[in-house]
């Protein structure tokens, strides 16, 4: 079965509802948290050297959320650096998973303003192609499921990283080796022959004004999308540029609302295709 739903942003309304409880968007009760302190802790593999940040669900949880499930969070060019993609992380552990964010720029992401002087993002890009990041996100996957006793995972590409989301739902990994299912915000530098070799479903949300990827380039990455045979979702939000889904303004009210929808977005694909269990506010 094919599953295609191209939403505006006002009809996201309906992702409000988590299935198990009510999360309002914008409330107090909403489980994105857009600023605070990251509470998650930072581990170092011994045999790689790979920094993973590592955040899991409340204790006042129940034991079984979302048993033997893990989300990967794979980040934009910012990383572990960004205080926006560790609260993400962060606001799905609060959904009930376990999630893991692996440093895929070695301890160098992308300064906050990419018109540092002396930065070039084409050499950065160069420097962090897939050559250099699929070996830290294998490594990672390897980690979860044998040290955290994880048997799914579900990856969640923001931007860069929605890219590797997309490599490691390839068909030609082993089942340990790549992730179960993948929801990606405005992926980047996406190639045709890494959308039309997953083996698994995939939810996607694009922003209409994204600079990177055109309104052609997103007409078909859907027609690849339905080459693949997969359950997909396709969201496209009015309004929004490259980024919003990590890393929008939330003072602006339009914005806000349009970053909260796009993570109950991944939240409601993880909910019905990675692990079903409970998934509350507090």
């Amino acid at each position: 079965m094919r599953t295609v739903i191209l939403s505006l942003l006002a009809a996201l309304a309906a992702f409000t509802d988590l299935g198990h409880a009510a999360c309002p968007v914008g409330g107090d009760t909403s489980i994105l948290a857009n600023t605070g302190t990251p509470i998650g802790t930072t581990k170092v593999l011994d045999d790689t050297g790979i920094t993973l940040y590592i955040t899991g669900p409340p204790l006042h949880f129940p034991a079984n959320v979302h048993p033997d499930t893990a989300i990967l969070h794979l980040s934009d060019i910012f990383g572990l650096d960004s205080p926006a993609n560790l609260l993400l992380a962060d606001s799905f552990a609060r959904a009930g998973y376990l999630t893991v964010v692996p440093d895929l720029f070695s301890g160098s992401p992308a300064p906050s303003d990419l018109n540092t002087p002396g930065f070039n993002l084409t050499e950065f890009l160069s420097e962090h192609s897939p050559s250099a990041t699929d070996p830290i996100i294998a490594s990672t996957i390897s980690f979860i499921r044998s040290s955290l006793n994880v048997t799914r995972i579900g990856a969640a590409g923001y931007c860069f990283g929605g890219r590797s989301a997309f490599r490691f739902l390839d068909d030609t990994l082993s089942p340990e080796e790549r992730v179960d299912v993948a929801f990606v915000a405005t992926p980047s530098l996406l190639e045709d022959d890494e959308v039309l070799g997953i083996d698994g479903r995939v939810s996607v949300a694009f922003a209409d004004n994204d600079a990177l990827v055109s309104a052609d380039r997103r007409a078909e990455i859907e027609a690849l999308l339905l080459e693949t045979e997969q359950e997909y979702m396709v969201s496209l939000y009015s309004g929004t540029v490259h980024g919003f889904a990590s890393s929008a303004d939330v003072s602006d009210r339009e914005l806000r609302f349009a970053k909260e929808s796009a993570f109950l977005q991944a939240v409601r694909w993880f909910e019905e295709f990675l692990g079903r269990g409970f998934s509350g506010c507090w």
